[in-house]
């Protein structure tokens, strides 16, 4: 199962994006993901405590910042990674409305992610 930001109804709104950003614990879980990595390598990593680790990951991925992606295993284990996804954040405010606005640059999906996008889909269907 992958959780894919990108492909979202409604985007996060500025205020999501701004106070997740805003939070240095969630900061340095962004920092730490130069790869993808589960909840308890990033606690280690980044000295957070697991279970405010779950809920700066849980900020993160509603704030369109993370993905998230779920390794299923044979042994019936399974586990989640997170993701960084998105290369840039640009906030901008409109001139006419001077309403301020949220634009994301994300990277290209692999043939992989797409293929589990497809999955997802068609397992929420059935």
């Amino acid at each position: 199962m992958v959780r894919t930001p990108s492909r979202r109804e409604d985007p996060p709104s500025v205020e999501t994006v701004l106070d997740a950003l805003a939070d240095e614990a969630a900061r340095r879980i962004v920092t730490a993901l130069s790869e993808p990595k589960t909840a308890s390598e990033l606690s280690e990593e980044c000295d957070i405590p697991l279970s405010t680790t779950y809920r700066k990951l849980e900020l993160l991925t509603e704030a369109s910042l993370l993905e998230e992606s779920t390794d299923i295993r044979r042994d019936g284990q399974h586990t989640t990674r997170y993701s960084v996804s998105f290369d840039s954040i640009t906030v901008s405010l409109d001139e006419d409305d001077r309403e301020f606005g949220v634009e994301f640059s994300r990277p290209d999906r692999t043939r992989d992610e797409r293929l589990a996008d497809l999955w997802s889909e068609l397992r929420e269907e059935t």
